[in-house]
């Protein structure tokens, strides 16, 4: 089997600006980055436009540590949508270096269902995530200038809460201290990085609309407390006009194409895990703009990527998906069965069965959320069609829809079930309004409450000191309105990784709150969750190399 570069390889790319004038998009509009990449400039959404495309959706069950294929899916359905003669695009996020040289080596799809030029994708790509991190790392520079120009005066700096940001995995940066060596070299001071992708102004870059909505975000970006106890924010200290001059480019979403020369709009790049796991609301609305259906991606399962997506980016935005599509694996089935990891690639009905209430909880999820459900298995090569036809007839009993998704070995054509099946289930509907989790008006707490009891499954939240003495502060800044974002582990319901399938009578624990108050949401961290990754053992790093002017390993 060819691998994912090799593959990449061998298609013959459309320029760019042909890709954008076949949306209906003016090559005159487009900026160039070379002739297979280009930004779509925000000035060109329309937002009564959008109300006619059809927004699909895809989110997962719970993941297996090597993932369950959702991009690869998403990719593959905007391909069949094409392939049976509708107007479609996929809208992604940006890939990290950090998990491209950790875990997972790339993440622009696999086999024949891939965006492209997937090493630009997956290496530094237009330099969004480089601006993020040059904006973020601005900030704390200007902040620790402050505290020395302001060290002896009332209004100095007595707490920081501003922590530097790194694209790149590194356990060893998760707490440090700065400003040491002598008094000319700034303030001591413990802190810490974040991987890039956790920045709140990468959540403020995935939510903003437009420039304006983008400078008054930062303007209200939380940094600290002074010694007399008020809040210090960015438009304290006058520079979010600088901020926004490095966003500048970043602001537009970023569009490539399919291994089928289809349009693909990759912007943004939060995670589910420790952010609000979806690409940027301007890329999304783009992509509506101009077709008549867009694909889109929450990261990891619907307890994460979807749960937030619908509570936050839809509710933040105004759109609304007209179907959900949750896509499964037999290995994630059979590792939430009770399979050995070593084992779930090997043929077992018992295993699979027992998987699937890891299934139906997401389902039963989504459709709380009022959403129509369309189950996705992602076809492997060792894969038994008895155990499809299992799941197939599960699904019958659920009564939610199934097809398979075969876009990994055969493209376009592998996703044909796949696609009419989407028509099938959204054609002629009238899109339902989603049914929120929560309300504005909860409480922090009961928002909180509701997401762990009615979503994950637990007993009850168990709030530290800690965060309980945050929540007073973040209502005096104006939060108590936010919605909330969970930091918790993917792979599992609860906050303990190592409980696979269902979760059941668990103390879901809340451990700290934090305000994003530029992306206008609360972070909860749950459990042992860490902004900042580590590497593992053995690192997709060590796979990743230059031969002959190519790069390989990066898949």
């Amino acid at each position: 089997m060819k691998t994912d570069i090799e593959i990449a390889h061998e298609i013959k790319l459309e320029r760019i600006k042909n890709i954008a004038h076949k949306m209906g998009i003016q090559k005159e509009s487009i900026i160039s980055y070379g002739p297979y990449i280009a930004k779509i400039p925000c000035c060109l959404i329309d937002n009564k436009k959008i109300r006619k495309s059809k927004l699909i959706l895809v989110t997962a069950i719970t993941p297996t540590k090597a993932g369950i294929g959702k991009t690869t899916v998403s990719i593959g359905l905007s391909l069949g949508l094409n392939a049976i003669g509708k107007n479609a695009a996929v809208v992604l996020r940006e890939p990290s270096l950090g998990p491209c040289f950790g875990m997972k080596g790339g993440a622009a799809g696999g086999g024949y269902a891939q965006v492209l030029p997937m090493e630009n994708i997956n290496l530094h790509f237009t330099g969004d995530f480089h601006a993020v991190t040059s904006a973020n790392n601005m900030i704390a520079a200007l902040l620790d200038n402050y505290m020395y120009q302001h060290k002896d005066k009332a209004d100095g700096i007595k707490q920081v809460l501003w922590k530097r940001v790194l694209d790149v995995n590194d356990r060893s940066l998760r707490q440090i201290v700065t400003g040491l060596g002598g008094l000319t070299n700034g303030i001591p001071t413990e802190t810490g990085f974040d991987i890039t992708a956790a920045s709140e102004i990468m959540a403020i870059l995935c939510l903003a609309e437009n420039f304006d909505d983008l400078k008054r975000r930062i303007e209200k970006i939380l940094l600290g407390y002074t010694f007399s106890g008020k809040p210090f924010t960015v438009k304290d200290m006058g520079i979010a006009g600088s901020i926004v001059v490095l966003l500048k480019d970043a602001m537009h979403p970023n569009l490539v194409q399919t291994t089928e020369n289809t349009p693909a709009f990759i912007h943004g790049g939060p995670f589910a895990n420790i952010a609000h796991g979806c690409n940027s609301i301007v890329a999304t609305k783009m992509a509506m703009n101009f077709c008549d259906y867009v694909v889109t991606e929450a990261g990891f399962g619907a307890d994460l990527g979807a749960e937030k997506f619908l509570n936050i980016k839809c509710r933040k935005a105004g759109i609304q998906p007209a179907l959900s599509v949750l896509v499964v694996t037999t290995q994630a089935l059979k590792m939430h069965g009770g399979v050995p990891e070593k084992l779930i690639k090997q043929p077992n009905t018992e295993g699979l069965i027992k998987g699937f209430e890891n299934m139906d909880k997401h389902i039963e999820n989504l459709k709380s959320f009022g959403q129509d459900v369309l189950v996705a298995f992602n076809k492997y090569d060792f894969d038994a069609d008895e155990e499809i036809e299992l799941l197939r007839s599960h699904c019958l009993e659920k009564e939610v829809g199934f097809a398979v998704n075969d876009a990994f070995a055969l493209g376009g054509e592998g996703a044909v079930e796949l696609a009419r099946k989407t028509v099938e289930m959204t054609m002629e509907k009238q899109h339902k309004p989603i049914h929120f989790t929560y309300k504005d008006t909860d409480p922090i707490e009961r928002k909180i409450e509701k997401i762990a009891l009615k979503l994950y499954g637990a007993r009850r939240v168990i709030f530290s000191e800690k965060a309980l003495a945050q929540i007073p502060k973040i209502e005096e800044m104006g939060g108590a309105e936010y919605p909330v974002c969970i930091a918790k582990t993917q792979y599992s319901f609860s906050d303990n990784e190592k409980i696979y399938g269902v979760a059941r009578d668990f103390d879901f624990h809340i451990n700290e709150l934090v305000l994003n108050n530029g992306a206008e949401f609360i972070v909860a961290i749950a459990g042992s969750i860490m902004r900042m990754p580590g590497l593992p053992k053995y690192p997709q790093a060590k796979n990743i190399d230059l031969v002959d002017g190519e790069i390989v390993g990066l898949s």
